[in-house]
């Protein structure tokens, strides 16, 4: 695709996209960042793209292209400058702090390149996170991490806290945490980074596994490997989608 041709986002549908549903939506958004001390960074300029559910999609890009300034703001923690993000037809510049909040907490998943699981908590705990954050009760949350943990295949680490067990480990836990709680969207950023190539490929097969079974996944990464076994691959360079 050459620059400045529109995005054809029905390119490479997975088996679990829905074409009549989409999770993301993102219309020329602008975010520059600016100080007092620096001049200002325009790190997204007019980006647009979508993303529906059922579907696996790959920012690519060298590093400072903008993919992780995007993943922000469709992960709502932070707000673009102009332009409009929509996550599960909710418009994030017209809520308030605390709709963002509870938008963020309840339809969306987010799986970091370092895993990001709290120390003093057990895999069990960390998993179930979502749904304390929820208020779900002890039983409905238990069913639940049991069956999350069996799901990505460390049910018998339950019990283990993050520094007794692998990276790869760790990684398939913080997927649970990331789709216990049924988010619209799960981000993934760099998510085989810290990996092996058997533990990254066993990640990106739980990753299409999530996208097949009907929600959308969003992945920033360098990994030509991982971009090959999502639906759409979308090149970023210095903040413009290309």
């Amino acid at each position: 695709m050459s620059e400045g041709q529109p995005v054809d986002y029905t390119l490479r549908l997975g088996k679990g996209a829905r074409e009549d549903l989409i999770s993301v939506r993102v219309v020329d958004v602008v975010r520059i960042y600016a100080d007092s001390l620096t001049q200002p960074v325009r790190a997204l300029d007019n980006v647009s793209l979508e993303v529906r559910a059922g579907e696996m999609v790959a920012l690519i890009g060298a590093s400072g292209c903008g993919k992780s300034t995007l993943l922000n703001l469709v992960g709502c923690v932070d707000l673009p400058t102009s332009g409009t993000v929509e996550i599960d037809g909710r418009e994030t510049t017209s809520l308030s702090d605390d709709a963002l909040t509870t938008l963020r907490r309840d339809r969306i998943g987010t799986i970091f390149q370092l895993f990001n699981l709290l120390p003093s908590m057990t895999i069990a705990e960390n998993v179930a996170l979502p749904l304390f954050l929820q208020s779900r009760n002890r039983i409905e949350t238990f069913d639940r991490v049991k069956s999350a943990l069996e799901r990505v295949g460390i049910s018998s680490l339950a019990g283990a806290y993050p520094a007794k067990i692998s990276g790869g480990q760790m990684q398939r836990a913080a997927i649970a945490r990331a789709t216990i709680h049924n988010p619209a969207i799960v981000l993934a950023d760099e998510p085989t980074g810290n990996l092996d190539s058997k533990n990254g490929a066993s990640v990106l097969r739980l990753l299409r596994g999530i996208a097949d079974g009907g929600q959308a996944v969003l992945m920033a990464t360098h990994s030509a490997e991982a971009a090959a076994v999502c639906d759409r691959v979308i090149r970023m360079r210095d903040g413009c989608i290309i």
